[in-house]
């Protein structure tokens, strides 16, 4: 049963509904974003472009099926914001939403058809004990209402070293600081799929890249990478 339109705003008066972008209080029904930041979010396309400059980023160091990133990242714009919240803010929802997001892409696409499961980039344990959550998991979550794509636990491939954040380190440092992070253990669980490596953020790719390492060697698996976003070197 519908509420009457006037308790509506008796409601909204008390528990405003806001735009996780930009705060306004007019959306579209159920919506996290209102119109104008969902037009002004930075698409990238990749998704449709083969040799993209996500898939560049790999070139010679791993190999892989395909990749993309939905979004483009700039420093105090929509995108680093929206991220924030969800990952540093605990906007679970929010999370989820931009998950949605990235599974609209992948939905009847031919670039990424045949793919069998999801695999967060895993958390080291420390992190997700202070932060509360994988923020990779939660896209994931967002990718599966869409898709239907299971979802592999993090028992399946998990991070054994403890890592600095990486946000300011080139890219030497980025690869000394991430090299043997990963470890499968349940190789059985992906063996003969089509994996899809699921990131928030993808900047020099050497978190990934180290992890793609440690699953390459699964007889029959056959990898891609979708992130949220990509920022720059």
């Amino acid at each position: 049963m519908q509420l009457p339109y006037y308790l509506k705003n008796v409601l909204h008066l008390f528990y405003p509904h806001q735009c996780c972008g930009c705060g306004s209080d007019i959306l579209p029904g159920n919506d996290l974003l209102c119109l104008k930041c969902t037009a002004l979010l930075p698409f990238t396309q990749f998704e449709t472009i083969a040799g993209n400059t996500v898939e560049k980023i790999f070139y010679g160091r791993v190999k892989l099926s395909s990749a993309f990133s939905l979004f483009y990242f700039s420093r105090h714009q929509l995108v680093q914001r929206l991220i924030h919240q969800f990952k540093y803010g605990g906007n679970i929802k929010l999370g989820e939403y931009l998950g949605k997001l990235m599974g609209n892409a992948l939905q009847n696409n031919p670039r990424f058809t045949g793919l069998d499961v999801l695999v967060p980039l895993p958390l080291h344990a420390k992190k997700i004990y202070k932060r509360g959550f994988n923020q990779a998991e939660i896209l994931c979550r967002g990718i599966m209402q869409v898709t239907g794509l299971p979802v592999v636990d993090h028992l399946s491939v998990i991070r054994e070293k403890f890592t600095e954040t990486q946000t300011h380190k080139h890219r030497v440092e980025r690869w000394e600081n991430v090299v043997e992070s990963f470890a499968v253990q349940q190789p059985e669980f992906l063996k003969n799929k089509h994996v899809l490596i699921v990131d928030d953020v993808v900047t020099t790719g050497a978190t990934l890249e180290s992890c793609v390492m440690a699953l390459q060697h699964i007889e029959g698996i056959e990898l891609s990478i979708a992130t949220l976003a990509l920022a720059n070197k």
